[in-house]
């Protein structure tokens, strides 16, 4: 059913101030040409992707040498190359400000706190730098870090970028195969892990992780204070050394900017794997810049000195893309540890303090809020936001409506959604629009967005695949160890010959927008008819009897039938009238296909350690399978509840 009335709208004042809205304007004078609506606007950034990406990097003022071509090869996905004459570096792009403001805010929990000035900042950047240089790292070398999301990280990062060498992170809760399984395919040249973290109140140790990981790695291994004794852990490695001793001998002076062509690498990320060692996904640095600089001015409105939160981990794509809002001259609020301890209001009592404009989070974590029975707007002072932003998971219905009743009236919120496939959003907000109850706002700037049926027709009213059918900067420039591409072919375009197809579940809405309703991979298929999980989650997860769902196709009787797990709220127990009741409440909600034929009570749903439910692994255990790599989890011990379940009873 259409919905009504739009859950905010902005003003024809507000929309003439957003750096979008003057963007076209400037676009239409410089192209001589006259954009009716942002859908018109739209249209041209796809048809003329070589004077829209010009455009994106001549408004934002990126730092470097653009060269004549903007596109070569623009009509094969896989041999496209965009800015092929250009120059530029990452962190000299990044490295915007200078003075005594702010440029980095960090929390870790309530345990810790820290300011660092962008003067700082280029200071601690140079001396790394020099540091880096004098253990003989060089461009196209990899440092891969296991650290919590503070300060001393995002200048590392900058000092990895500013020579060229390529960075990859995780965070300091992975295992130590989970950290292996990715650090040991790309053989860094320098391992950067913390001494010790805080999570739930509580310090973690990491030291026996440290020492597995440093000797398997053979490499050196910096140690940044933080949580633990950092002397005595750097001390017990074979080549260990405190970042104080690191940087001693280097005085800061101005930063030295390694020029490099627009596809040299700057990122590897890394695929949850869930299914198999993780894929080892490389970006590139003026992809990754053209694309978070177009997000963040354009469709997040960032503005120079604003205060960007988002609310990762420095094992989520998420970090990557705060870490770009240096690039405006926004100031980074960081935090590490748990949105919940010591309570619920940590993150909203760290947004009032710091006045944040733009809080990013994930679905989860909104609708954890919302079944905590916290309400930010009637308990906090947040004036000064205007934008919400969320992801990981697909945000409910019940979500959105939430962030207006319960956090803040007068806000913009974005669903958005992409991910570290291409380090950034296929769909999200757009100031300019209203939002719409339960729909992501519509596709990015430059970006052929598309769904497609099976038999790769684009399709209105229907759900099916999320595709990409052109080119764009973001895409990877390749997967490490894969000499052929072979396994960057297989990921995006085995499906529909020279069209990305990203793995997602989504469907048009009326209004322009999008919803996603799951990964395609674990769409449910009972009777031959294609069901989105998320639809299922949508509706059994409002019940307040029920915290968290996931959902399986189960082989059954030569066909497919749906079955529910679900996470009770505590004191509760899964009888006869509760199952009535789910079903119930998926019957009148979604459809009676998505009814599931068996709802089981479990104590634990597992995890991603981005916290994103794994259905493919819990499928695989319930069908008596393998699952491949349990270090990917946050809770692998959660898979062993699904194992006694192979023979679910009719």
């Amino acid at each position: 059913m259409a919905n009504q009335q739009p859950l905010w709208s902005p003003s024809q004042e507000a929309r003439q101030k957003t750096p979008l809205f003057h963007f076209i304007g400037w676009c239409a004078e410089r192209h001589g040409k006259s954009f009716a609506d942002y859908d018109a606007f739209y249209a041209w950034s796809i048809a003329e992707r070589e004077a829209f990406w010009s455009a994106i990097w001549d408004y934002c003022g990126v730092k470097g040498k653009r060269g004549e071509r903007s596109l070569e090869d623009g009509d094969d996905m896989l041999a496209a190359r965009f800015f092929p004459d250009a120059t530029l570096n990452f962190a000299e792009n990044l490295l915007t400000g200078t003075g005594a403001a702010d440029a980095l805010v960090f929390r870790g929990e309530d345990k810790a706190s820290d300011c660092w000035s962008w003067d700082r900042l280029r200071a601690e950047v140079s001396r790394l730098q020099q540091a880096f240089r004098a253990l003989g790292i060089e461009k196209g070398d990899r440092i891969a870090a296991m650290m919590p999301n503070m300060p001393e990280t995002v200048a590392c990062m900058l000092a990895a970028a500013s020579i060229g060498a390529i960075w990859s992170s995780c965070s300091p809760d992975f295992g130590d195969q989970g950290v292996l399984d990715r650090f040991g395919q790309i053989e860094p040249k320098l391992f950067i892990t913390c001494d010790g973290y805080w999570y739930n109140g509580k310090r973690q140790d990491v030291a026996a992780k440290v020492k597995a990981v440093s000797q398997a790695l053979k490499t050196p291994v910096l140690v940044v204070p933080y949580a633990g004794d950092a002397p005595a852990l750097a001390a017990s490695l074979s080549d260990g050394r405190m970042l104080a001793d690191f940087i001693a001998p280097f005085q800061a002076k101005p930063v030295e900017f390694e020029q490099l062509p627009f596809a040299h690498p700057l990122y590897i990320l890394f695929s949850s794997g869930t299914t198999g060692v993780p894929k080892c996904i490389v970006h590139s640095a003026g992809g990754t810049l053209l694309q978070h600089l177009k997000e963040h001015r354009l469709h997040c409105s960032l503005e120079p000195g604003e205060k960007l939160f988002y609310f990762t981990t420095c094992g989520w794509m998420m970090w990557n893309w705060l870490v770009s809002g240096l690039a405006v001259g926004a100031t980074l609020c960081l935090f590490d540890g748990s949105p919940f301890a010591p309570d619920g209001n940590v993150l909203f009592d760290y947004a009032q303090e710091e006045k944040f404009a733009v809080f990013g989070t994930s679905a989860k974590y909104i609708d954890a809020v919302r079944k905590g029975g916290i309400l930010p707007k009637q308990t906090h002072d947040l004036q000064s936001l205007r934008l919400i932003t969320s992801t990981g998971s697909p945000l409910s219905p019940e979500g959105f409506s939430f962030v207006y009743e319960g956090i803040k009236s007068e806000v913009h919120l974005a669903s958005i959604s992409g991910g570290t496939d291409i380090v950034s959003c296929f769909v999200l907000g757009n100031p300019l629009k209203p939002v719409w109850r339960g729909e992501i706002q519509g596709p990015g700037l430059g970006l052929a967005v598309d769904v497609w049926n099976d038999d790769g027709k684009p399709v209105r009213g229907e759900k099916g695949e999320l595709v990409c059918t052109k080119a764009f900067p973001s895409m990877p420039i390749m997967f490490w160890n894969d000499p052929d591409g072979r396994k960057y072919r297989a990921a995006y375009f085995e499906r529909f010959e020279n069209i990305w197809c990203h793995g997602d579940f989504a469907e048009w809405t009326e209004h322009g927008g999008i919803i996603i309703h799951g990964r395609s991979d674990a769409t449910l298929n009972p009777g031959g008819v294609r069901i989105g999980t998320a639809e299922i989650y949508n509706q059994v997860e409002q019940m307040e009897e029920v915290a968290e769902a996931i959902c399986i196709g189960q082989d059954w009787e030569d066909d497919v039938r749906v079955v529910l797990f679900v996470r009770l709220s505590e004191g509760r127990q899964l009888d006869e009238d509760l199952v009535k009741a789910i079903k119930s409440r998926i019957r009148t909600g979604a459809s009676p296909r998505h009814v599931p034929a068996k709802v089981v009570q479990v104590a634990d749903i597992p995890r991603t350690k981005s916290g994103k439910i794994v259905e493919l692994a819990v499928r695989d255990v319930v069908h008596g399978r393998p699952v491949k790599n349990k270090e990917a989890l946050a809770n692998p011990e959660a898979l062993d509840l699904f194992a006694g379940l192979t023979e679910l009873e009719n």
